[in-house]
């Protein structure tokens, strides 16, 4: 039986309203090599928008390309708070239009929107009441010479419970089910789900509970389905196990949890325990009691790894406002009645949804992007086999080209500092550094570097060859040459001899000409050690003769 004190904790954590709540998903997804038309090199983006009224995705003309009453202070300020190398990353140089080459003036990023569906209701967990959501956007984000693309979700709700707040943030956002128990339901995830329409009709439902389409999608693809609720909402572009037909195909390359942000506005933020940060801050599910979900000793520097509190105090513009990141999860907690912590021009909010978005985004395309390349490096060793060289020619040529790309990645999209505004830097600091990106930069470079260092040094083995077999072909085709021409005599003088008798003296001189120099060729290893221990003073002419007679041995190796 709980105790009076802890009956009114309980109590006050269920009167505690989350007056505004805003879910950021943030879902990268590798995008497969298309099939197409010999001489296609539409980039993804193209291919999508030229689908027509074939895919409701439109591509945005953004503030920054569009007209001029469209621009506002929060977009300013959201471009001011990156540094110029930044800033020609997210935004291009100058007013340049989409028609202008790719990826030579306009922004590499392009970013495509969906208008149809307008919310949707999910039931959190068995015997919840639903619960309603808008859809503010719903985007698809593709890059310029990288083969990633980005979901970007992002909803948004009023005056909701923490304790559903968190189940929300704990349950919305994944792939598929991580499994199912004893009754089974699926584990971790939303009860159900639904897309909806404009006018309130339901345009697709989650099936996480349908356990044996899940089994068996795995047992003969050896990869996870997608659950329909989000394959629905990226169509047309669909899995690459999928047995749909489409021209644009993803894979998963991270974690089935996606990416999370989240802002959550309340009357009192200090009146939250500290059971309830870690619950955010971790995104874990809710509980009835203010338990810590782990271990003591595990929490025991919580504050110190995943808090920003410069601006938890009860001074400033936005008082009692703390943000808390864990790479995977950047969630801000502030305080409702402060007008600054909730403006969609100039404050928090605005802040979440434009400074800090994009920080956010920043970080998880730079860790999907070298995803993206591990990948393909191991897909190349994968197809290689050395017995035939139209596969070594397809390696050697992947490779080369992710070479090409990764430097271009280094240099357009790779950054150790994006603002010189100390709370967007150190935001950005926090979640790269439990994203561990600069260590897998580390190790991509390394592989790639390793794989091209091969590719150089198999040229140079191949060059050396080809030189050492030219090498003996010349010095025993010196021979025939000075006899045959010495003093420019002539053996058989055949000059005034009838044409057809030339001709096929000259066709039988060609012929023996080639044998013997394909003869020698295929023997030229061998020739070349004879000419090696030829030259070798200390050894004895029995020795040099033994390398003679090696060069017809069979079963000898004549050398690399």
């Amino acid at each position: 039986m709980l105790s009076p004190a802890a009956t009114a904790d309980t109590t006050a954590r269920h009167d505690t309203l989350v007056r505004h709540l805003r879910q950021v998903l943030l879902w990268p997804l590798r995008l497969m090599p298309p099939e197409r038309a010999e001489g296609d090199r539409r980039p993804p983006w193209q291919l999508l928008r030229d689908l027509g009224g074939r895919s409701p995705w439109r591509e945005m003309v953004d503030e920054y390309t569009g007209d001029r009453e469209g621009f506002h202070e929060r977009h300013y300020n959201e471009f001011v708070s990156f540094l110029p190398v930044v800033q020609r990353f997210l935004y291009g140089d100058g007013r340049a239009r989409r028609g202008e080459q790719e990826g030579s003036s306009g922004s590499p990023m392009r970013v495509f929107r969906r208008h149809d569906i307008s919310g949707l209701r999910v039931v959190p967990r068995p015997g919840d009441a639903p619960v309603s959501l808008s859809v503010v956007h719903l985007d698809l984000y593709f890059f310029y010479d990288v083969d990633v693309v980005l979901l970007n979700v992002e909803v948004a709700a009023d005056n909701l419970p923490l304790t559903q707040v968190q189940e929300l943030l704990y349950r919305f956002g994944r792939a598929y089910p991580a499994g199912w128990d004893a009754q089974g339901r699926a584990l971790h995830c939303l009860e159900s789900l639904e897309w909806l329409g404009a006018d309130g009709q339901v345009l697709a439902r989650s099936d996480t509970q349908q356990r044996e389409a899940f089994l068996a999608h795995v047992c003969e693809h050896r990869a996870p389905r997608v659950a329909t609720h989000w394959a629905y909402v990226l169509e047309p572009l669909v899995s690459h196990h999928s047995d749909e037909e489409g021209l644009l195909r993803y894979r998963q390359i991270e974690y089935y949890r996606m990416p999370m942000m989240a802002y959550l506005s309340l009357d009192d933020p200090r009146a939250l325990k500290r059971s309830d940060f870690v619950r955010l801050g971790l995104v874990t599910a809710a509980a009835e009691d203010t338990q810590l979900p782990y271990g003591d000793q595990h929490l025991a520097d919580f504050e110190q790894r995943y808090c920003y509190d410069r601006f938890w105090s009860g001074a400033g513009a936005a008082p009692n406002t703390r943000y808390l990141c864990n790479g995977h999860a950047l969630v801000v907690v502030g305080d409702a009645r402060s007008e600054f912590f909730g403006c969609r021009d100039r404050g928090v909010l605005a802040q979440f949804r434009h400074q800090h978005f994009l920080l956010f985004l920043i970080a998880h395309f730079q860790k999907a992007a070298l995803l993206m390349f591990s990948d393909r490096l191991v897909e190349a060793l994968k197809g290689l086999d050395i017995s035939r060289p139209a596969s070594v020619k397809r390696f050697k040529r992947t490779i080369r080209d992710s070479f090409e790309v990764f430097l271009r990645f280094t240099h357009r999209y790779w950054f150790h500092e994006i603002s010189d505004q100390a709370q967007v830097r150190a935001l950005f600091q926090m979640c790269v550094k439990h994203l561990h990106v600069d260590g897998l930069y580390a190790e991509v470079k390394e592989r790639i570097a390793d794989m091209n260092s091969y590719l150089d040094a198999d040229s140079l083995r191949r060059q050396a060859n080809t030189v050492v077999r030219l090498t003996v072909v010349t010095i025993f085709g010196l021979i025939g040459t000075v006899t045959t021409g010495f003093l420019g005599m002539n053996l058989l003088a055949e000059a005034d001899a009838p044409l057809s008798r030339r001709l096929a003296i000259f066709a039988l001189v060609f012929v023996v000409t080639t044998v013997l120099t394909v003869y020698t060729m295929a023997k030229s290893k061998r020739l070349s050690d004879f000419l090696d221990a030829l030259s070798e003073e200390r050894l004895s002419v029995w020795s040099k003769f033994k390398a003679l007679v090696a060069v017809w041995l069979p079963g000898r190796d004549g050398g690399a």
